[in-house]
């Protein structure tokens, strides 16, 4: 294509005029870069490095964008079209006579070869080894496909990890729920195991006092409590009653409510007949008010068996039996209290 602009002027040796010489020979001129002198304009040549000239085509650019649809490759972009001078386009040397340029301009390549070089992507940038063998010859979908499995890899492993915390959330409240089981189940057992305990103590208790009624014995039959322990009234003269009165009819007898032996036996004053029997602890029992007695004065006696009778004797309203109980330190008690306290029934 020819330019409008004027051609810039040849160098010397190309020069005519009259006062060349005629017979001057012409020598040939091999442009150089320091020869030719850029042209100015639309027609400026960008300075090119490892690539042969050519009035046709100087190269080709690889145009790479990536967007939702991929890499778009230099195939779809129309050739560009470069010209030059016509002065310097006439006196460019051939093509196929460069160095290394002439067996791609040869008229004997393949057709094959150009075939599939023509079809093929004109770069593979981005595509890996793995992708090339698998076919893959679009570095844009090549592209799409690898972020797309990285998305996949990346949302894969965020669903593990929230995965994993909900296991172990759910481990976490499992092991709360069982910690409450076990609480619950370890406070039934220990209410279970306390409620076994006292229904033991209870168990133990009454065989005890079972045992102990095997061994001790009401004083006497067929009676009613008329006056009980501590009492208050003007009849005694300590201002209140000392013992537990047993009323019965004259004659009815009197039991030793345990094994021991007889301190004493005889007449006592107000208390009337009154026999003394030490059980084997030194707790003392007294028998008052009795119509006849027994028993004697160091003789040993047995649960139940009859030491007296029950009468009228001494400082009294009416025939009864007056019993006492007393400690070893002769501190006296509740004649009721202990009795119950031996498993009888009074």
């Amino acid at each position: 294509m020819a330019s409008n602009q004027p051609a810039p002027e040849a160098p010397s040796s190309f020069r005519t005029g009259g006062l060349a010489d005629e017979d001057r020979t012409w020598d040939e001129w091999n442009p150089t870069e320091e020869s030719v002198r850029p042209v100015r304009g639309r027609h400026r040549v960008a300075k090119q490095r490892g690539l042969a000239r050519s009035s046709t085509v100087l190269g080709v650019g690889v145009i790479a964008a990536v967007g939702a649809g991929g890499m778009a490759t230099a195939q779809s972009k129309p050739p560009v079209s470069i010209s030059l001078p016509d002065s310097i386009a006439d006196n460019l040397p051939d093509a196929k006579s460069l160095p290394g340029v002439g067996a791609f301009m040869s008229g004997d390549a393949d057709p094959d070869h150009a075939t599939v070089a023509a079809s093929s992507p004109l770069t593979t940038a981005g595509i890996t080894a793995a992708e090339a063998e698998q076919g893959t010859t679009d570095a844009g979908e090549a592209l799409r496909a690898r972020i797309l499995q990285q998305a996949e890899q990346q949302q894969a492993g965020a669903d593990a990890v929230a995965r994993a915390a909900q296991e172990q959330a759910a481990v976490e409240a499992a092991a709360v729920q069982a910690a409450k089981q076990q609480s619950k189940a370890e406070a039934e057992a220990a209410a279970e195991k306390k409620a076994a305990e006292e229904a033991a103590k209870k168990k133990a208790e009454a065989e005890r006092l079972a045992k102990l009624a095997a061994s001790y014995a009401v004083p006497t039959s067929s009676y009613y409590i008329s006056s009980t322990y501590g009492q208050a009234g003007s009849m005694w003269s300590s201002g209140h009653h000392t013992g537990l009165d047993f009323a019965a009819p004259t004659g009815t007898p009197v039991k030793a409510v345990h094994s021991g032996t007889v301190k004493s036996a005889g007449y006592s004053g107000s208390y009337g007949y009154r026999t003394v029997l030490e059980l084997d602890d030194g707790t003392e029992v007294w028998y008052c008010h009795q119509s006849s007695m027994d028993v004697t004065a160091g003789q040993r006696v047995t649960t139940g068996q009859t030491i007296g009778r029950v009468g009228a004797t001494g400082n009294v309203t009416g025939a009864h039996l007056h019993l006492e109980i007393h400690t070893a330190d002769g501190t006296g008690v509740d004649p009721m209290s202990w009795l119950r306290g031996k498993g009888l029934t009074i």
